[in-house]
């Protein structure tokens, strides 16, 4: 059986940084939900502690701030189940250019392991690679090299 898409993909910035987040199909569900005893309790429940997390998020001097706190304790507890792509993002933030070989060695990961993640990476426009070779492929952390080029000469 063939389901139907429950979502897509979508990027956007928080704090400097590009984030990926997954929006599903619009509510409400067929059948709709009742809402009725301990669901009607936890609404109310839901709905003033939103009522709350908006009062107080007037005081911020800076709410992106806030919001990039959040999205950043999100990356790290997506982190804990996706380690490997954040092993090899690590390695990479330490030396943004480099051989798949290069990072399994460094993180301690099998090659397969590696390439996988980094094929992860250069899809969310990360890494991309250099050489355009099957085997002893070169890769580069793009935002670093960047800010290493800026103001001069392009690598």
């Amino acid at each position: 059986m063939r389901r139907a898409t429950t979502g897509h993909d979508v990027s956007s910035l928080a704090g400097g940084e590009t984030v990926r987040a997954f929006v599903p199909v619009p509510l409400p569900p067929q059948p709709a939900l009742e809402m009725l005893g301990s669901r009607q309790d936890a609404l109310e429940k839901a709905t003033l502690a939103l009522g709350r997390l908006d009062s107080i998020s007037l005081l911020l001097p800076d709410p992106q701030l806030f919001l990039y706190a959040y999205v950043r304790r999100e990356a790290v507890l997506s982190s804990q189940i996706e380690g490997n792509r954040l092993r090899v993002l690590d390695s990479l933030r330490q030396r943004p250019l480099c051989s798949l070989g290069q990072i399994a060695q460094r993180t301690g990961i099998s090659f397969p392991t590696a390439t996988k993640a980094m094929k992860t990476l250069q899809e969310m426009g990360i890494a991309r690679e250099l050489t355009g070779q099957r085997r002893n492929r070169v890769f580069v952390y793009d935002a670093y090299l960047n800010i290493l080029s800026e103001g001069g000469e392009a690598l």
